[in-house]
């Protein structure tokens, strides 16, 4: 990506670690040169498994605004399903970028105005022996496919530490396997 500022948004459920892979993704950006890194998770009435997001943005420079994202660059979403909960691509650029948690090849969504990246994360987070339902980790690694602006082996360090106290290597595990199995297709 070839712009000032990087907006992502994060859509997951309560539980997931929607939050986390964004604080994840924006420590390693941190670290790799980006000196404007600003998250603004959105707390409301979440529950485990009700929708939720979270803002993340990435800069060269400082970043002046706090406030959560209206028209992100990139919207990650760890539940296929909640692309009937919520519209998850309201304000979604034109040619944006979504990354989806889902079983199913990209063509069988109608977003003909924006790229896609797909990876089954579920089934990779239960191979990599994750427990059910925690598909942060291996998101992490298909945005990090798909987006390709963080040095992946960063991520992996990143996502170790986070993890250092709960299954480090089945966390880095579900991220390298996802970075493997992501497909990314046009618009």
């Amino acid at each position: 990506m070839k712009k000032d500022t990087i907006e992502i948004r994060w859509h997951g459920r309560g539980g997931q670690g929607a939050i986390t892979a964004a604080k994840i993704v924006a420590s390693a950006a941190f670290e790799s040169g980006y000196a404007g890194v600003v998250m603004a998770p959105t707390f409301g009435t979440e529950r485990r498994g009700a929708p939720v997001f979270t803002s993340l943005k990435l800069s060269k420079n400082k970043i002046y605004d706090l406030s959560p994202i209206l028209n992100p660059d990139i919207v990650v979403v760890l539940d296929h399903l909640l692309l009937s909960e919520a519209d998850v691509t309201n304000g979604l650029k034109p040619e944006g970028l979504i990354v989806l948690n889902t079983n199913k090849p990209s063509d069988e969504y109608n977003y003909n105005n924006f790229r896609m990246a797909v990876s089954d994360i579920t089934s990779i987070a239960d191979e990599a022996g994750l427990p059910k339902g925690m598909v942060n980790s291996g998101i992490i690694g298909s945005f990090s496919k798909a987006t390709g602006f963080i040095d992946f082996d960063l991520i992996i360090k990143k996502i170790k530490d986070e993890f250092k106290d709960r299954k480090p290597k089945e966390n880095a595990m579900a991220a390298m396997l996802a970075y493997e199995r992501t497909i990314i297709g046009g618009n």
